[in-house]
């Protein structure tokens, strides 16, 4: 038998999730999980039916499963449960960078296996290239997926959007096309002068908005759902825009 001291090293939990045939609940699941990882042996009870989850919540006065018990308090939910064992909760509208961060990444990982196919090296003169290029469709493919959200948090701060409201609804199409364009280095003559455009005035607005009105708002740079901030990230996105706008006309064209 586990002597007194064993026991009290043993960390137990009580789970009630919801599991019917027609849904299983995901932060159920997603509690259950974090539980398993922070060393709890967990006493997992699933709510099968309708009439079991209602007798559940009006007998705990909860409105809401998963509820987890550790001995005999009721710690709450997922997000409970993850500040009861001290990990962060971040709130859904803080801002971060981590989307654009991993978009950049992404492109830059697929910038180099593209060079790597093409030219059988990590890297070389034309992988900045692939790389923006691929960044820019990845980019318009994010403000695309909801193009409504996108152009109305973007008419927020881009200057023309906000005198032609339409170029909010053109810009994703004009950004994916000009990224595609730029990646097969097919008629530059089009894909140039449209990067360079958005390029500029989104480069413009976004330095009025944070430089000159010091407005503290959300860039639509990753969709209309972003919580990337406006900032040095968005301006930086927008001059590599103009860069490329410059550049690839200049390389296939001049030199």
């Amino acid at each position: 038998m586990a002597t007194e001291k064993q026991r009290a090293a043993v960390r137990e939990a009580r789970l009630y999730r919801m599991q019917t045939s027609e849904h299983v609940c995901p932060f159920g699941l997603k509690t259950l999980d974090l539980l398993k990882r922070e060393g709890y042996q967990v006493e997992d009870h699933t709510l099968t039916s309708r009439e079991e989850i209602d007798a559940f919540k009006s007998e705990h006065g909860v409105d809401t499963t998963p509820q987890v018990f550790i001995g005999n308090e009721r710690i709450g939910g997922y997000e409970e449960v993850r500040e009861h064992v001290g990990l962060a909760v971040p709130a859904s509208d803080e801002s971060t960078y981590v989307p654009v961060i991993v978009l950049f990444a992404t492109a830059l990982a697929m910038g180099i296996a593209m060079h790597w196919q093409l030219w059988g090296t990590l890297a070389g003169p034309l992988l900045a290239e692939y790389a923006i290029a691929i960044a820019m469709t990845l980019l318009g493919l994010q403000k695309l997926k909801d193009l409504e959200s996108f152009s109305t948090m973007f008419l927020n701060y881009d200057l023309l959007a906000q005198r032609q409201v339409r170029y909010g609804y053109i810009y994703p199409y004009a950004e994916t096309l000009a990224g595609i364009l730029m990646l097969a280095g097919a008629l530059i003559w089009l894909a140039a002068p449209i990067a360079l455009f958005i390029g500029t005035v989104g480069a413009v607005s976004v330095f009025k908005a944070v430089y000159i009105d010091r407005r503290e708002l959300k860039c639509a740079c990753v969709g209309g759902d972003s919580t990337v901030p406006l900032g040095f990230v968005s301006l930086t996105e927008n001059l590599i825009m103009m860069g490329m706008g410059l550049w690839m006309p200049l390389r296939l064209y001049v030199l």
